[in-house]
């Protein structure tokens, strides 16, 4: 995967000092390196019925209607508080640095529907641990959380396990 790491460019000191902001833009613009992440992601469920992918704004999303596609399935967006048009259910999570909501719709997926959850990290897992929780909230089995790059010390990983969500990550960078 060191190609991927590669792809990957880091901003110090971005939002904060003291932060190394691990940027997938880059990945996103190397065709090569999209390809991979894409086909990494999907590798484990090639072949297997997923109904839906849902994907976390914004990146996610990227990610997300990739690999949805290349699974033939529904996708699913989760967004912040107050952008989806139609009837939502909403969750509160914690970020690194306060609180905030999003919402799915309330029909995205049918109860007993396989999903998959996407997005292109996992630091301290607050905004993966509400997707999750929203998702099972509207009668979806998540089958698997994936993600691009993984913050272990930051401890996310293991939140999304201990919910009984196998987690699924390509590179892993220490520190955050």
């Amino acid at each position: 995967m060191n190609d991927l790491i590669a792809s990957i460019r880091t901003i110090p000191d971005y939002p904060k000092p003291g932060i190394l902001f691990r940027d997938i833009t880059t990945l996103l613009g190397d065709a090569r390196a999209f390809r991979r992440a894409v086909d990494e992601l999907v590798h484990p469920w090639a072949g297997s019925k997923i109904d839906k992918v849902a994907g976390v704004e914004a990146r996610g999303f990227i990610l997300g209607g990739a690999i949805a596609h290349q699974l033939s399935s529904g996708f699913v967006p989760i967004r912040k508080k107050g952008k989806l048009p139609h009837e939502t259910v909403s969750v509160a999570y914690s970020l690194e640095y306060g609180v905030d909501q999003m919402e799915v719709h309330k029909d995205a997926v049918r109860p007993g529907e396989k999903v998959i959850l996407v997005d292109d990290l996992i630091a301290t897992g607050g905004t993966a641990e509400g997707a999750v929780k929203l998702l099972k909230q509207i009668g979806a089995d998540v089958v698997a959380a994936c993600f691009v790059i993984d913050l272990p010390d930051l401890g996310g990983a293991a939140k999304i396990r201990a919910l009984d969500v196998p987690v699924r990550t390509l590179v892993s960078f220490a520190g955050h």
